[in-house]
């Protein structure tokens, strides 16, 4: 049951050892539900699923925690650019997030928290760090924390503490203490949202909340947390301030981070015209196309979201899903059939090794080599066990298990139906019959013109989208 991470604490891999035996308490910060969600989080949502899967598929006792902020700056900005109630905003963000995580075949948490739920907690994380000198009110009621007292700040992102401090910009009236100081707890403005609080009306700071809630959910201490790329620096590195000196012990034992997506080798973002939302890029591709994608660069490298990629990963797909045509109604193997075969234990030793999932495809894409030829030698039993096996494996990864032939006709809304596409091949074997082959050869190279692909066999004429 040992596997391997990459630790970004240590920033080297290890051998995982969990706090209680068998179990792991996993807590990953989820989105901001301001606005749709995009690409970027799309990369989280699959890789830490896929990490679930695995996890669980080795018999792992896996307590999968992924937060909802609820209640920001961004939030209340766009409420009121909209003229709404914040939580009519949240709340129709939050089933856009959940619509979007079913598409790409992502299983929902088992907990799901959401910061506005958590405000005794909060508040009551925020007093012992003002108990414990950690922590001060000032002058206009915001709370803050003292960086200069947390002795090992920096220690995730290996920055500095006294360049970060020679590098603040102090603001014109500013009542913090120390400029890298950060906010706790907001004094509310007027006709903002608030609660009640020893400091006054106000509202949480956006680190605290991870704190409260990861302490909630998965205790003082836990065995992982993950993230995005962009969040070792300022936000893990503050939730581990907070955590240590209110709960008086390490926070996290693990730190795992998801490598960036680029769009064409930029930065995304909407000043460059470059950012695409799920539902922006599900409606041209596949959902298990764009899941493919995710999955096949190994959870920390950076991924490029490219037209090439993501044909790339549709023709991944087709060669698994045309190795499976003839196997349609083959049932996937179970992870105990699967032990002590080849494939599968190069798949688990890859997945062992910091979940390499680019070296676990390449292992199923080995067994796909096996299962053609099996299949051409017309060696139907071992063909047929060998497709059972590639389903199974699949399933860890959330793949392969929808129909072959419904997969490769499937396209996105534009092109030609797969109603005219059978109209076209049945006008075309009528050609050869009548032995009319200038008609026939029409029929192929006007599908060929419209990415339609034809195959055919002594069983007769199949096709899917090229």
């Amino acid at each position: 049951m040992s596997f391997t991470l990459y630790n970004t604490l240590t920033r080297k891999k290890e051998i995982f050892k969990p706090i209680h035996e068998g179990k792991v308490n996993m807590y990953v910060c989820g989105m901001t539900v301001y606005d749709y969600c995009h690409i970027g989080h799309a990369r989280v949502l699959v890789s830490f699923d896929v990490i679930t899967r695995y996890l669980r598929s080795q018999g792992w006792d896996v307590n999968y925690v992924r937060n909802i902020t609820d209640i920001d700056d961004k939030i209340l900005n766009r409420a009121n650019e909209n003229g709404e109630v914040y939580t009519d905003l949240t709340d129709r963000f939050i089933t856009a997030m959940h619509e979007d995580q079913e598409q790409l075949g992502v299983l929902p948490p088992d907990q799901e928290p959401r910061a506005t739920s958590h405000i005794d907690g909060i508040i009551e994380m925020v007093q012992t760090l003002v108990d414990k000198g950690f922590a001060y009110e000032a002058s206009n009621g915001d709370v803050y924390y003292r960086v200069d007292k947390f002795e090992g700040y920096g220690k995730l992102s290996g920055k500095n503490p006294e360049e970060l401090k020679a590098g603040a910009r102090i603001e014109v009236g500013d009542v913090k203490e120390d400029p890298r100081d950060f906010a706790l707890w907001k004094s509310a403005k007027e006709g903002e949202v608030s609660w009640d609080s020893p400091w006054g009306d106000g509202r949480p700071g956006w680190h605290i909340e991870c704190s409260a809630m990861s302490k909630s959910c998965c205790g003082s201490n836990f065995d992982i947390h993950g993230g995005g790329p962009d969040l070792p620096f300022p936000h893990h590195e503050n939730e581990i301030a907070q955590s240590e000196a209110a709960n008086g012990c390490a926070y996290v034992n693990y730190w795992m981070h998801a490598g960036a997506v680029r769009v064409d080798g930029e930065k995304m973002s909407k000043s460059l015209g470059n950012f695409f939302t799920i539902r922006d890029v599900l409606e041209k591709y596949q959902p298990e196309v764009v899941r493919y994608l995710l999955i096949s660069r190994h959870y920390r490298s950076p991924i490029n979201y490219a037209e090439d990629n993501l044909i790339e990963a549709k023709a991944g797909l087709e060669r698994f899903y045309q190795s499976l045509r003839e196997y349609g109604e083959v049932e996937a193997w179970t992870v105990d059939a699967l032990k002590g075969t080849h494939f599968y234990e190069r798949f688990v030793a890859a997945m062992n090794d910091d979940f390499n999932t680019s070296e676990a495809l390449a292992a199923m894409f080995d067994l796909v080599r096996t299962l053609n030829t099996a299949t051409k030698e017309g060696d139907i039993e071992q063909a047929t066990e060998l497709a059972g096996q590639l389903k199974g494996i699949g399933a860890i990864f959330g793949i392969l298990q929808g129909d072959a032939e419904a997969f490769l006709k499937a396209g996105s809304g534009d092109e030609i139906s797969a109603e005219d596409v059978e109209a076209l091949i049945a006008e075309r074997i009528q050609a050869k019959a009548d032995k009319n082959w200038g008609r026939a050869d029409e029929i192929r190279d006007q599908l060929v013109e419209q990415g339609v692909v034809l195959e055919d066999s002594p069983q007769g004429t199949t096709w899917r989208r090229g």
